[in-house]
């Protein structure tokens, strides 16, 4: 949308005529987005690229440079024709971002700047499941200063927390209305993280983890780009982040996704949920552990809660010695994967179905048995075209779209951003 395209704008039917403050924080979001997406460039390219005058560009970027979001990298002479042109790229070194995830059993931080270095990034076991909502909250608050101390180390203070939950998530509130796996029912996290944090201040936002893994996916994944895609936790619990036509599908109330519910065997085993025979009962990674190594099944723990992807080694390791075993419990959860996928491609008929988590890790032996029933049970056929796709973002996925959602809200209104001191 070029300055000249923003002129009025829609409210209740009727036009109406965009104040200049509403204009110009919309066109330093339109040009902070291009650096951010094709990096250091000219003033003169961006107001071709834009379609913003060349002297409104010049004038913004005093507003940029001044709020220390961008930075001056030196001399474009690519192509240049008379007086060099100086390039200015995205800086924001400040200014970040941090990401957080909390699920059944770890707790995961994800921070970066707005020039998109990573500043913290790692996974702590941690026994949310069995630890109840107050304590898991502590949990995550004190995670949550150390990563913030972190950043304030390095220069920079976030200027949000995205918190990813799995489960229904009432997001304009910040409350998780039902996470089964972690058996919550309508905890405020937002209003609670936020109180963690006392003088601290950050604005805390909360979402579905597969929604915010999605996001991540089609902003930066192995699918980037993609218009239509679905995307599948592989944890304890499955969920799903679906995009239709380049935007993530929400319903009505928000709740969409909750495919690991889907009903795949009315016979089968009890759900976290209180239901029977729920998807994730048959794909989630407590599944797997439970068929390939009972010993160790979820619930046995004496010690410290394993990392899953410490699980996910194991039993890698006991699949590339052949064991017996486990060869058949990934066959058998390939299937199922294969299974559900395929009502997920009957409804939607995404392009791809990425898979997070240990799905990703384990893709090598798991994805074979999934695509061919996949391929079995579309009733599209070879005409669907979908494909199971293994992410490259592990474990992390759903934490690095926590910390892009506060990132875009920097790049949507950048005059939200303080001046640093003394500018």
């Amino acid at each position: 949308m070029t300055q000249e395209q923003h002129r009025s704008r829609t409210v209740g039917g009727a036009p109406q005529a965009a104040g200049p403050a509403s204009l110009r924080r919309t066109n330093l979001s339109l040009v902070l987005r291009h650096l951010r997406e094709h990096g250091s460039t000219s003033r003169s390219d961006i107001a071709e690229a834009t379609g913003l005058h060349r002297a409104t560009v010049s004038n913004l970027m005093v507003e940029l440079l001044d709020r220390r979001l961008v930075q001056e990298v030196g001399v474009d002479h690519a192509g240049a024709v008379g007086r060099p042109r100086r390039a200015v790229a995205l800086h924001g070194a400040h200014i970040g971002a941090l990401g957080m995830e909390i699920n059944v059993d770890y707790v995961a931080v994800h921070g970066v700047d707005l020039g998109g270095n990573v500043l913290v990034d790692r996974r702590l076991g941690f026994d949310a499941a069995g630890s109840g909502a107050s304590r898991s909250l502590r949990e995550l608050g004190l995670t949550a200063r150390e990563a913030i101390e972190e950043m304030a180390r390095a220069g920079t203070a976030p200027a949000g927390i995205g918190v990813a939950v799995p489960g229904l998530v009432d997001v304009d509130h910040g409350v998780v209305a039902f996470a089964p796996n972690l058996d919550w029912h309508d905890v405020p996290l937002a209003a609670r993280l936020s109180s963690a944090l006392g003088p601290l201040r950050v604005p805390v936002t909360v979402d579905n983890d597969a929604n915010l893994a999605a996001l991540a996916e089609y902003t930066s994944g192995v699918a980037a780009g993609t218009a239509d895609m679905v995307y599948l936790t592989g944890e304890v619990g499955v969920g799903g982040g679906i995009v239709v036509n380049g935007r993530l599908l929400r319903g009505a109330d928000g709740f969409s996704g909750e495919v690991g519910h889907l009903p795949v065997d009315p016979s089968g085993g009890r759900c976290g949920c209180g239901r029977f025979g729920c998807w994730e009962t048959k794909v989630g990674l407590a599944a797997l552990v439970r068929m390939a190594t009972p010993e160790r099944a979820y619930g046995l723990e004496t010690g410290p809660v394993p990392d899953p992807e410490e699980r996910v080694a194991e039993i890698a390791r006991d699949l590339a010695a052949g064991d017996q075993q486990t060869l058949v419990a990934v066959a058998e959860v390939g299937r199922w994967l294969g299974l559900g996928g395929s009502i997920l491609v009957n409804l939607f008929n995404p392009r791809v179905i990425v898979v997070g988590g240990y799905f990703a890790t384990l893709a090598g032996w798991l994805l074979p048995f999934a695509q061919a029933e996949l391929e079995r049970l579309v009733i599209a056929g070879p005409a669907a075209r979908c494909r199971f796709v293994a992410s490259d973002h592990g474990f992390g996925a759903a934490s690095r779209g926590a910390a892009n959602v506060v990132i875009n809200q920097i790049v949507n209104d950048p005059t939200a951003v303080m001046r640093p001191a003394g500018a």
